[in-house]
Parts: C-alpha cells; sequence; structure tokens
C-alpha cells in the first residue's frame, strides 16, 4: 500500500497561494456552457478527476471541447442534447453524476450513468422523484447508479419539486437544465437542511450563461431562456483554500489565500467564521484573505449544515483547542465519497482524541496526540484533512494519497512548500 509521509512543520506555516479552481463551479460552468448555443470559454478551470468526469459527460451529450492548454473552450449543442450510444462514466464524481441524469432527460433515447468508488452507493432519490414528476422514466440499481434514463427530447416545465434531504445536488441538477424547458419552471425545494448556498453558486453560473433566474419563497423561478456562450472565470476553490487555512490556524502561522473575497458565494468559505470563533484573525483585502492563528485555539460549538465539506478540516482544528468542540448540521457526510463521520470518529481515536457522534453532531474531545498511519478511506476530503495533523505530530502517514487526484492533484506538493515556508 501507497503512504505519503507528512512533515512536520518545525516553525509555523506562512503561506502565500491561489488555489485551484472551484471544482464546483467548474463542473457546472462545463455543463451550462455544453447545452448553450455557441463557444463558451472557461478561465481557470480545475484540472482534477471529477472535472475530467464531466468532460467526458458532455461530450458524450454532443458538445465539443477544447482542453488543449487554457482557457478552455466549450461548442454547446443549443439545447439540443443527444443520447450518447455508450455509457457516461461519472467516475466517482456525484455531481457530475447527477447532472448527467438530469441532461439525459432532454435527450430523446435512452443514456447509461455509472459510477466508480463508493459513488454506485450514493443516493438518488430525490433527484429521481422531481424526474418522474416531469414525466421522465428512469431505472437504478436499488436507487443508486447505473441508471437509465429514458430521454423524452423536452420537457413541458410548470411546477417541479425536488426533495433535497438527502442532498442538494438534486435541485442543482434540475436548475441546470431548467432552461431548456417549453415554459417556465416554479422550482420548489423541500428537506434543504444545509448546503443551500451551493444553489447560489448553480444560479450564478446559470446567470453568467444568459438564463433568467430568480429566487422565491422555497425555491427558485426560472423561464425558458435556454443558454449562450460566454467568456467565464472560474474562482479558485473554496474548498481547497480550507486546507491551509487550517494549517495555519494550528501552527500560530499565517496563510494568505489570492483571489478568494469575502462575498464569494462559495459556502466553504464558512470556515473562515468558523476559524475566527476560535481564536484566529481573518482580515479580506480586493486581492487576498488572510488568517492568522493564535498561540491557543479556542474550543468551537457551531452549526456546518451550509459547508459540511470544510467541516472536516474544522475537526482536525478542534483537535488542537484547548476543550471540547461541537460541530453539527453534518448528516450529509454519511453519504459521500466515504461515510466521514464514521472516518473522522476512527482515525480521531486512533491519534489519541476522543470523538463521538450524537445526531448530527461531531464531538471532539483533545487528547495527547500520536503518531499513525491513517486510511483514507478512498476519500479526498479525508486524506487532504486528516493529513494537516502530521504538521504538528511527528510520525504521521496517510494510506491511499493518491485520492487527492480527484479535486487536488497537487495537494501533496502544496502542503510540503507550507511546511518549508513557501
Amino acid at each position: 500500500m501507497i503512504l505519503h509521509q507528512v512533515t512536520p512543520a518545525s516553525i509555523p506555516v506562512d503561506v502565500r497561494l491561489r488555489p485551484p479552481g472551484s471544482k464546483s463551479i467548474t463542473i457546472r460552468a462545463l455543463a451550462v456552457a455544453a447545452l448553450a448555443s455557441g463557444t463558451s470559454v472557461l478561465h481557470d478551470p480545475l484540472h482534477a478527476e471529477d472535472t475530467e468526469a464531466m468532460s467526458r459527460a458532455v461530450q458524450g451529450f454532443g458538445a465539443a471541447l477544447d482542453q488543449q492548454g487554457e482557457p478552455w473552450r466549450v461548442t454547446g449543442v443549443g439545447g439540443r442534447v443527444t443520447a450518447p450510444p455508450e455509457p457516461i462514466d461519472a467516475g466517482e464524481s456525484g455531481l457530475t453524476a447527477r447532472i448527467a441524469i438530469a441532461i439525459a432527460a432532454l435527450a430523446p433515447g435512452t443514456t447509461v450513468i455509472r459510477g466508480r468508488g463508493r459513488l454506485p452507493e450514493r443516493p438518488l432519490g430525490g433527484l429521481v422523484q422531481a424526474l418522474a414528476s416531469c414525466g421522465v422514466e428512469m431505472r437504478t440499481n436499488k436507487g443508486g447508479l447505473p441508471a437509465e434514463v429514458a430521454g423524452r427530447g423536452h420537457i413541458a416545465g410548470g411546477e417541479v419539486t425536488v426533495d433535497c434531504t438527502e442532498s442538494s445536488q438534486f435541485a442543482t441538477a434540475i436548475m441546470l437544465i431548467a432552461p431548456l424547458f417549453d415554459d417556465s419552471v416554479r422550482l420548489l425545494l423541500t428537506g434543504l437542511t444545509g448546503s443551500s448556498g451551493y444553489l447560489e453558486v448553480s444560479r450564478q453560473v446559470m446567470v453568467s450563461f444568459g438564463a433568467q433566474v430568480e429566487p422565491i419563497e422555497g425555491g427558485f423561478e426560472i423561464r425558458p431562456s435556454g443558454y449562450r456562450g460566454a467568456s467565464f472565470t472560474v474562482e479558485p476553490d473554496a474548498s481547497a483554500a480550507v486546507y491551509p487555512l487550517v494549517a495555519a490556524a494550528i501552527t500560530a502561522g499565517r496563510a494568505e489565500i489570492e483571489g478568494l473575497h469575502i462575498d464569494s458565494s462559495q459556502p466553504d468559505l464558512r470556515l473562515a467564521d468558523a476559524l475566527e470563533e476560535m481564536g484566529c484573525q481573518v482580515t479580506a483585502g480586493e486581492e487576498a484573505m488572510v488568517l492568522t492563528g493564535p498561540e491557543r485555539l479556542n474550543p468551537i460549538d457551531t452549526n456546518m449544515a451550509e459547508a459540511p465539506d470544510a467541516a472536516l478540516a474544522l475537526a482536525v482544528a478542534c483537535l488542537f483547542a484547548n476543550g471540547e468542540s461541537r460541530i453539527g448540521g453534518l448528516a450529509s457526510l454519511r453519504h459521500k465519497e466515504s461515510d466521514r463521520l464514521r472516518s473522522l470518529v476512527e482515525t480521531f481515536t486512533e491519534l489519541g482524541a476522543r470523538a463521538r457522534v450524537e445526531g448530527d453532531t461531531l464531538v471532539v474531545t483533545p487528547g495527547r496526540l500520536r503518531s499513525a498511519v491513517i486510511d483514507s478511506h478512498g476519500d479526498h476530503r479525508v486524506a487532504m484533512s486528516l493529513a494537516l495533523v502530521g504538521l504538528r505530530v511527528p510520525g504521521v502517514a496517510i494510506a491511499r494519497p493518491e485520492v487527492v487526484a480527484k479535486t487536488w492533484p497537487g495537494y501533496w506538493s502544496v502542503l510540503e512548500r507550507m511546511v518549508s515556508g513557501g
């Protein structure tokens, strides 16, 4: 088994960097550009396994994609989606799979979507029900992938209700195709307990390509405007920025994150607020945000339902606080690339801390931490978050470190740069 040995930080982290492009935004922009008329130009996109999965999907539906260098160029289908002759491989990307299922509903004919790793086990129920209410027939494997979608070629519009209890991605998938419906769509959302910020990310991407999307009580009103090609710049990934921010927080160091603004709609910037509550100083300028860590972190009692992915890195910060912390709103972490709540509890215990789950709340009690070989559980965010422990605790290694290629292929070199004062 491959191991990555984490180099401890002998001095406080002091780093200035620009994270790679946002995975969430890159995937959405690829989908919308593929559905648009004309050619779109995507600046600063993310190159990673998840975005490669979306690239395969949009080409399968008939879009042309030039990724030779940057920017990427996408020639869209102008709303005339074709069913691919071969199954679409969504890799391990849940967002890609769910968007591809929705796009397949617009293609006359049958489309099969497959996944790898834990993706076939991840739920699709809310999306299947919403598409069924639109008259789209679909078969799944016990509620998961592979999925076979019998596309209608068009969808009438009207009122569509999406149950987001398991994932807000179900709503995002319907949102992205709604401008191509025959009539306006009144999209109503139920069961949305967290991650609503990602729906605002979806709305902003859609509007950038000419869609008419208005928030209403309980959802969105979306007109049948279609999409038009655009020049679009992908923001740096707030989900990636959480790692250098926590690295600075736990080493009493400093991290300067270029290209991210405090008014960004990316939900994972909620982490900066949480770290401020723990005693960090956060300042936001026009070109960068800066976090400076304290000598000792305070414990926290907070809810991270709007930013569950960032909660893993925040949980690592709690290992170095001067008391017990509680992080609530984490029910969705059970349905990711791994059961992330279980992964955190098992690993924190192995490291010498105490951790337990109460409902959807993770409770972390710091202890005398020790070295360990940490299983990534095939999960990129588990690997990247728990590697940060090794900045303070000698002898920490990550098993199956290659999983970071899913969203940040260069992560390990960046972590080394943080340790070396880069």
